[in-house]
């Protein structure tokens, strides 16, 4: 009897640890470059490994809050496909997706920290950094396959289908702010603003996501304090803080509400989330003049998955996610059949196909890959519940 309470207690412990896991606001922390993808390299100064110390301080702070799960796209000194970088948030269903990097000029006297978030531009600036961070496929095998025919090598005018949805533009451009007003208030930083570009990166992400430059390598001041350990501390902090106050004031628990902000952050430099933010010095560049205003990220009603019968495991390759709810028909998903989608917060997600055989799975993507679903992933389910590929393979 006492064997049989034991385990009955374990199951009791593991069911709510799971509960609990779930109920996480996940964020993915993209530290720019990597391996033989320097990035900027001014005055001795490398932007893949001041990236990568900023991402782990910023990690290491928002795993001590407790409710927050943290992933990586890399933790050590890697060259990382900007498409699997997307995918690794993707296949998490992150809340967040925030990419580090370092800015760079020709001209030296060029200073202050900018965050963009995905949009076509006319402004040249915007567009350059936009190339040269999606110049970085270059280094990618068949990456005119994988990007749909993009060449960051042309010479002409380049234009990403965006499909991002609205609400999640909404949410970028806010969490964009935030960022912008925590390095303004606690690191006294010159802002550039809020900005608008045709990042590869962003695009193929499908949640709110931002790309940070933190401040300019070529700016002999600007790089000594992003390569040294206080000024990597403080980026890492005004990152972290704005994360944390975005989700006390977005994210929703399990009750349907979202949690109060904590108190003000003080002088001290221990972790406090702010209460407020004041609305966005740093205004966002593009045609359309008004702020957009954030939207509430209520669930709205989507088709009812089929009935699976318990302890099932199945997988399914999702395709995309969309704010608009598509007809499910092969002409809108190029050709392909037995599309199913399914509604999460704001999003609806499209999958195609659904088999017990991860053989069969794998045959789905590379079919989905081959109609130009170059972002395509597979997902797992058991009982109708989603689970980690690697869950569902043990099973």
């Amino acid at each position: 009897m006492k064997t049989a309470a034991l385990v009955k207690c374990l199951i009791l412990v593991c069911v709510a640890t799971t509960a609990f896991s779930q109920s996480k606001f996940k964020v993915t922390l993209d530290a720019g470059h990597g391996d033989h993808d320097y990035g900027a390299v001014y005055n001795g100064h490398i932007e893949k490994n001041i990236t990568l110390a900023v991402a782990l301080k910023v990690g290491r702070i928002l795993e001590k809050s407790g409710d927050i799960e943290v992933i990586y796209t890399r933790k050590s000194d890697q060259f990382i496909d900007l498409i699997e970088r997307a995918n690794t948030a993707n296949r998490a269903d992150a809340n967040l997706f925030i990419s580090i990097h370092c800015n760079a000029n020709k001209n030296p006297a060029a200073e202050g920290c900018e965050t963009y978030v995905l949009g076509m531009s006319k402004n040249a600036s915007n567009l350059e950094a936009a190339k040269r961070e999606n110049a970085v496929v270059a280094l990618e095998k068949d990456y005119l396959q994988k990007y749909e025919g993009f060449d960051p090598k042309s010479s002409e005018p380049f234009k990403l289908p965006i499909t991002t949805a609205e609400s999640d533009l909404d949410q970028s451009i806010l969490l964009a702010g935030k960022i912008q007003n925590h390095f303004i208030d606690e690191l006294d930083w010159k802002s550039r603003g809020v900005k608008q570009g045709p990042f590869l990166l962003l695009n193929k992400a499908y949640m709110p996501k931002v790309i940070i430059e933190m401040g300019f390598l070529s700016n002999p001041q600007e790089g000594v304090k992003l390569d040294s350990d206080e000024g990597q501390d403080g980026y890492a902090q005004a990152i972290a803080n704005a994360i944390i106050s975005f989700k006390k004031e977005n994210f929703k628990t399990n009750k349907g509400a979202a949690e109060k902000p904590s108190e003000k952050l003080g002088n001290d430099k221990s972790y406090k989330p702010t209460d407020s933010i004041p609305t966005p010095k740093a205004v966002v560049k593009t045609t359309d003049p008004k702020k957009p205003e954030a939207k509430k990220l209520e669930p709205k009603e989507a088709p009812k998955p089929e009935p699976v019968a318990t302890g099932e495991v199945t997988f399914k390759v999702q395709l995309s996610a969309s704010g608009k709810l598509i007809d499910t028909t092969p002409s809108n998903f190029k050709g392909l059949n037995a599309i199913g989608v399914t509604s999460e917060g704001t999003l609806y997600k499209y999958t195609y196909g659904n088999t017990a055989n991860y053989d069969e799975a794998k045959r789905l993507l590379a079919d989905a890959k081959a109609k130009g679903y170059t972002s395509a992933f597979i997902i797992a389910f058991k009982g109708g519940k989603k689970v980690s590929v690697q869950e569902a393979l043990k099973r």
